[in-house]
């Protein structure tokens, strides 16, 4: 048992780490998500090993980010500008990102996690729905506000989508 869950962290940590970056918008806390996922998931290894407990991880991220939201709202300062410039010119990507984090920042938790599972993960709404334990109308919805939503607070990022996407 311990050698499979070994196996799975190993391969999966990236991946998983980055949805929870992406959930919560802050790398220690990411950190923090991550291993209280992989803890959680490492209690009922025997159970889910078989099915897809990347899922049931991604799932339980989703669960205890809700639940951290709720016990503290931050206080988060969000800045127009990054704090420095790199030497390298790397200055429109790194705007970019910080701008696709300060939009999600501004989703609620559920669309926040709809879109990263849906157009990060590249999930379909079916296993979205799965792993929010919720219908896939509800994940529809929740997308279609979000990206309402994302439009509206960040019309930068529709214009950097347009100018990379290939013609």
């Amino acid at each position: 048992m311990t050698d499979t869950f070994h196996e799975f962290v190993v391969q999966r940590s990236p991946a998983l780490s980055r949805t929870a970056y992406l959930l919560t918008g802050d790398h220690q806390l990411a950190e923090d998500l991550l291993q209280t996922a992989l803890a959680s998931s490492y209690r009922h290894w025997r159970r889910i090993h078989d099915g897809d407990p990347e899922a049931y991880v991604r799932r339980v991220m989703y669960h205890q980010q809700v639940s951290w939201w709720r016990r503290r709202r931050p206080s988060e300062r969000l800045e127009s500008q990054p704090p420095e410039v790199a030497k390298d010119d790397h200055s429109e990507a790194t705007a970019l990102r910080l701008s696709v984090v300060a939009a999600l920042r501004q989703l609620t938790p559920r669309q926040r996690a709809v879109v990263v599972l849906r157009f990060y993960e590249d999930l379909t709404e079916a296993q979205v729905a799965a792993a929010l334990g919720c219908s896939v109308g509800t994940v529809k919805r929740h997308s279609h506000d979000a990206v309402r939503r994302l439009r509206a607070i960040a019309p930068e990022l529709v214009e950097a989508t347009v100018e990379r996407s290939p013609r």
